[in-house]
């Protein structure tokens, strides 16, 4: 029987993670195999044995369909076949004389949002081969087995699928070519949804989110009838630096639809915008923009389309460059045209590893991976100061203008939250998020790389933020301020809703980033050992009466005391100390290795109860006998421990009950813990090590 690999979970997969993807794993070279899957070991398994792939992480099953409107139980997945190209016709091909929009034909599925990405992506052949590798197909080498890369919140993964498509009444269900024959659209499609947990995720969504999830750009979204005066300049900047760019005409209702305007735009499709260019016309400088209309051969007939008497009043060399009388597709118009007719744009910003040409200049691009948990980052936004500031903090430095004289700088800030399609089966839909931009002047006594605390929120407005909080998947905003230091907190927009992000930052220039994060430090009071003879006489007749004849307290004894002493405390709430804590106490205090504690020993576990309490009763501030997960951060502060955002969110998960409070016991317990590993990392100063064994043995 074949050897099962074993898969890191929990906290070690997440450290695994970070050092594949430090050693340049996730890249679009290096792709992560998604779930595990060798694309080449699986194929060449099935060459070996003669037999077609069979993707047992996404069978051939009605729940691979949908889990509502194509559920099991629904009409439209009710007699749906699972079909190879090669049962459907007689030489099926996976790409034929190219990728082109005719391969992409909607079924019965709402994802026309995926399949006017796709039809942009064929525009592109560089981009098209980083998500469709070469080399596969029907004829020499087939065994049922694709893949396909795709982007997925600052890494590209490698899916494979087998090659069994749902089919009804002898048709493809979903996605097809127009001719029948080709199948990369298909095989792209199912590879997609088996990212997603099904082909019904798939269903509503925006072009920028293909966008991004095929290139692994930004993506920036303008309604042109409120287009900012700078537009022009966004554009030519954009394709200055190869960026996608595309553009609609809304539709207002079903008729609609693929109706042609009077000057032959067409309604509901997806047209790029592939130029820009300004010309000495009639004695003003005119700007005009490049169309390109990809579904066909309708082309504008309005002012600097082909044919149009305008170019007849420019200069030969300009019109002999621009000016373009062939049916293909692509025309020009002014830009005051382009804004009138069209209703929407998107710019989609390519990281520099897309980007094929040395020619074009490149966006400056930093990516943070983060995540809000109940009771510890979920801060929601600032309508909550009470706990906005322990929501993850990001610092940017804009150091160079965009230009000479200019003190602006320009760059793009995208929030997106992760895996909210895969969840749509369990019911979790989008949360509403958004961020908000704060400058830290260099005169401001603050540690640099130091999460900000809630005194500084409280005392500072806003530089900028993002247009609104709202329930999309990516909340993206072209932002331009003065060269300085900026902190980027993004959020949910109420408190303790949990979901992971990327947080991506696209610069015109240069400019630094870094997370902001404490330091992981204790600055703990010296332990006064006192010698037997000072510890005076009532304390001693105390641990007398306690320890009995061999005067040392063992785990049971010490539980039982401290849970006689804390039931007399009325104003503490607690469940007791466990024989866990207890055994934790006495490993942190037991210097001579007996397992147990003596006279000397027991004092200082006394005295560092006693200063716990203090720092309990301080940040219990209503008095309920219990903290706040968001008051645990700043007693852990007080006591002398100073945590990272991931190490506090541990803390969290393993210390505080069902309605996020910390009680009495747990509180001690903790820090007991935290002072035993600290009194390691004293001996190992290796920081990344410890905050390794720290993670792994609090979540142990």
């Amino acid at each position: 029987m074949a050897e099962q690999p074993i898969y890191a979970t929990g906290m070690a997969y997440k450290l695994r993670s970070q050092w594949d993807r430090n050693e340049g794993l996730g890249q679009n070279h290096n792709a992560v195999k998604f779930l595990g899957q060798d694309y080449d070991s699986l194929k060449a398994q099935c060459l070996q044995s003669g037999g077609l792939f069979e993707d047992s992480l996404f069978p051939a099953v009605a729940s691979s369909l949908g889990f509502n409107e194509l559920g099991p139980r629904s009409a439209k997945t009710s007699g749906v076949r699972w079909m190879r190209p090669t049962e459907l016709c007689k030489r099926p091909e996976f790409i034929v004389d190219g990728a082109t929009r005719t391969d992409i034909c909607q079924g019965a599925l709402g994802d026309c949002w995926l399949l006017a990405a796709i039809a942009s992506l064929t525009l592109n052949d560089n981009l098209l081969h980083r998500v469709v590798p070469h080399g596969q197909g029907f004829q020499q080498g087939y065994a049922g087995i694709f893949h396909f890369q795709f982007w997925q919140f600052g890494e590209w993964v490698d899916v494979v699928i087998d090659d069994r498509l749902p089919v009804k009444d002898g048709k493809l269900l979903f996605v097809h070519s127009a001719e029948g024959t080709e199948f990369w659209s298909a095989l792209m499609e199912k590879a997609y949804a088996k990212l997603n947990g099904c082909y019904e995720a798939l269903s509503g969504g925006s072009t920028c989110e293909g966008f991004e999830d095929f290139t692994g750009g930004v993506t920036e979204m303008y309604d042109l009838n409120k287009a900012p005066s700078d537009l022009f300049s966004i554009i030519r900047r954009a394709v200055e630096r190869g960026s996608l760019l595309g553009c609609s005409i809304d539709i207002t209702s079903a008729n609609d639809m693929e109706a042609v305007t009077f000057k032959k735009l067409v309604k509901g499709h997806a047209y790029s915008l592939t130029g820009v260019e300004e010309v000495s016309y009639r004695g003003n400088m005119t700007r005009l923009v490049r169309i390109r209309n990809p579904w066909g051969e309708v082309e504008w007939t309005g002012a600097w389309s082909d044919n149009s008497r305008e170019w007849d009043s420019i200069d030969a060399s300009s019109r002999s460059r621009l000016q373009n009388r062939s049916e293909d597709g692509e025309f020009w118009m002014s830009f005051n045209d382009f804004l009138r007719e069209f209703s929407r744009l998107e710019i989609c910003n390519l990281t520099a590893d897309a980007l094929e040409s040395s020619q074009v200049k490149k966006w400056s691009s930093s990516l943070f991976q983060g995540e809000w948990r109940r009771g510890s980052t979920a801060g929601g936004c600032r309508n909550y100061p009470a706990s906005f500031w322990l929501n993850p903090q990001f610092k940017i430095m804009l150091q160079n203008p965009d230009k000479q004289g200019s003190p602006d700088c320009s760059f793009v800030v995208a929030l997106m939250q992760k895996d909210r399609r895969k969840k749509r089966r369990e019911g979790q839909d989008m949360e509403t998020i958004g961020f908000a931009l704060y400058e830290v002047s260099s005169t401001q006594t603050w540690s640099s790389g130091v999460h900000l605390k809630r005194d500084f929120f409280l005392s500072h407005a806003s530089s900028a933020r993002s247009e609104t909080f709202i329930n999309l998947r990516e909340v993206s905003s072209r932002l331009k301020l003065p060269k300085g230091e900026y902190i980027i907190v993004p959020s949910t927009f109420e408190p303790n809703k949990e979901s992971d992000f990327v947080l991506r930052v696209f610069s015109e220039k240069p400019a630094d980033s870094e997370e902001l994060d404490d330091e992981i430090k204790a600055d703990l009071p010296a332990e006064v050992q006192l010698h037997e003879s000072q510890i005076d006489a009532s304390f001693k007749n105390l641990f007398r009466q306690l320890a009995g004849p061999d005067m040392e307290i063992s785990v049971t004894e010490l539980q039982t005391i401290l849970n006689r002493i804390i039931s007399k405390h009325k104003d503490l709430k607690t469940d007791g100390f466990s024989q866990e804590a207890c055994r934790s106490m006495i490993n942190l205090m037991d210097t001579d290795g007996t397992g147990k504690l003596g006279l000397t020993e027991f004092h200082v576990l006394w005295e560092k109860i006693k200063r716990y309490l203090t720092v309990f009763r301080q940040f219990d501030v209503d008095k309920s006998g219990t903290m706040s997960s968001y008051e645990m951060r700043m007693a852990l502060e007080s006591a002398g421990i100073k945590l990272t955002n991931h190490l506090f969110q541990l803390i969290i998960l393993r210390y505080t009950e069902a309605d996020m409070t910390v009680d009495f016991d747990n509180f001690v317990t903790c820090l007991v813990r935290l002072e035993t590993m600290f009194k390691f990392s004293f001996i190992n100063s290796d920081t990344l090590f410890v905050l390794q064994w720290i993670t792994l043995t609090m979540f142990a």
